[in-house]
């Protein structure tokens, strides 16, 4: 028999803000965290992006040598692992048989960047050897478990934009084996040169902002962030007083493999972890209360997700809120499930239902779908999907319920 999975611990560091308070104050009134471009100049089709303010800087308990060379993932990464397990109350004891699961996709990425550009221009500096070993994408893992002393199973994931909704879904697992009692699943990604003239290269960022579901969108918005959640054993949990702030019910994955970028144009893989989740679960499909949609504003991506979340939940889909919070974060890339299974969680926990921002008009194909406008709303939930589908064909959906529901 499967153990149960509950969330006890959430952390985050996003456009809205630097902590959990922030993101709930931000999803709950509506504020956007898009505008321009700051962190790096960048000529091209667009200029505005997500960006975290105040990028934390410890200490987390590492020595002085170790914080100099973090990359900006690894401080969000630090900041939202710190806030969760505070949250939790996971002491040294339960840490260090836990398990550790960091989805991620650019790494140290924008500080290799800045040695690349110095020495191109020519500076006598030198970079110390530890300094672009810590640039590599398992060096948020590493530096986590350092910093909190987590040394049960570790895995970093890299599944491109499903990346830590894989890593929740591995963490939730483990659990439900029987394998720990308390996993941590994060994700983080920062905005780097690459990734921004990648995107911008394609044509897939809007110039001006996303607006996802929206009849004119013309892309993403990229952002940055973290985020983190302590998943455990429902037993566990209960014998030592914590409390539950949601449940994991269920989990699917699957791999299409369709194309590089492009999603598969029937949703096979879409619907196939859509599917998945909701068998784990054991919830037929009239039983969810609210889709956080993967909702990226590209005219490719919405047109299929829509037309999975239509075969799945059928005429109950009009019926049903679907918003998207991309529209407030930007796409945070390897972030991006991670932040948006603790958004799920927080509209659960909370009654709240996120905004669709930059909605002007909906596309004519779901005019019947509630997809929350600005600035969002209240209402009583009780069950609730999150989606993430990532570039290759990677999809992941994640079921959640609220903490105290039967």
């Amino acid at each position: 028999m499967p153990r149960g999975v509950v969330i006890t611990g959430m952390g985050a560091v996003s456009a809205l803000g630097p902590d959990l308070a922030a993101l709930r104050a931000g999803i709950a009134s509506g504020r956007d965290g898009i505008g321009p471009l700051r962190l790096f100049a960048h000529q091209g089709r667009a200029s505005v992006a997500a960006e975290v303010e105040a990028v934390p800087a410890g200490p987390w308990g590492l020595p002085p040598a170790v914080r100099r060379r973090l990359s900006r993932p690894d401080r969000l990464a630090l900041a939202a692992v710190e806030e969760a397990l505070g949250q939790a109350g996971i002491d040294a004891g339960m840490r260090d048989g836990a398990a550790l699961f960091v989805g991620t996709t650019t790494g140290g990425m924008l500080e290799t960047e800045e040695a690349y550009r110095r020495w191109r221009n020519g500076s006598t500096r030198r970079l110390a050897v530890s300094h672009v070993l810590a640039t590599s994408l398992a060096s948020s893992g590493m530096t986590i478990a350092q910093a909190f002393g987590i040394f049960g199973p570790q895995d970093t994931i890299s599944t491109a934009c499903s990346s830590s909704a894989l890593a929740i879904a591995r963490g939730a697992e483990a659990i439900a084996r029987g394998d720990v009692a308390v996993a941590v699943a994060a994700g983080t990604d920062a905005l780097c040169r690459l990734t921004y003239a990648g995107f911008d290269a394609l044509q897939a960022l809007d110039p001006e902002r996303c607006r996802p579901f929206d009849r004119e969108r013309r892309g993403l918005t990229l952002g940055e962030g973290a985020a983190a959640l302590v998943l455990e054993d429902a037993e566990h949990a209960r014998a030592r007083g914590a409390r539950a702030l949601a449940r994991m019910l269920g989990w699917g994955t699957s791999t299409d493999a369709h194309h590089p970028t492009a999603p598969h144009p029937d949703g096979r893989g879409a619907m196939e972890a859509l599917t998945a989740a909701l068998a784990t679960a054991t919830l037929p499909p009239d039983a969810i209360d609210y889709v956080n949609a993967h909702g990226t504003g590209t005219p490719q991506n919405d047109v299929v997700e829509m037309a999975v979340l239509r075969a799945a939940l059928g005429a109950r889909l009009g019926r049903i809120p679907v918003s998207s919070s991309k529209s407030q974060l930007g796409h945070t890339l390897g972030a991006a499930g991670a932040l948006e299974a603790v958004i799920t969680a927080l509209a659960l926990e909370h009654g709240i239902l996120p905004p669709t921002l930059g909605l002007r008009a909906p596309d004519p194909a779901w005019a019947d779908v509630d997809l929350v406008p600005e600035p969002g709303r209240h209402a009583p939930l009780t069950t609730a999907v999150s989606s993430s589908y990532g570039f290759g064909g990677h999809n992941v959906t994640l079921v959640l319920a609220r903490g105290d529901a039967a």
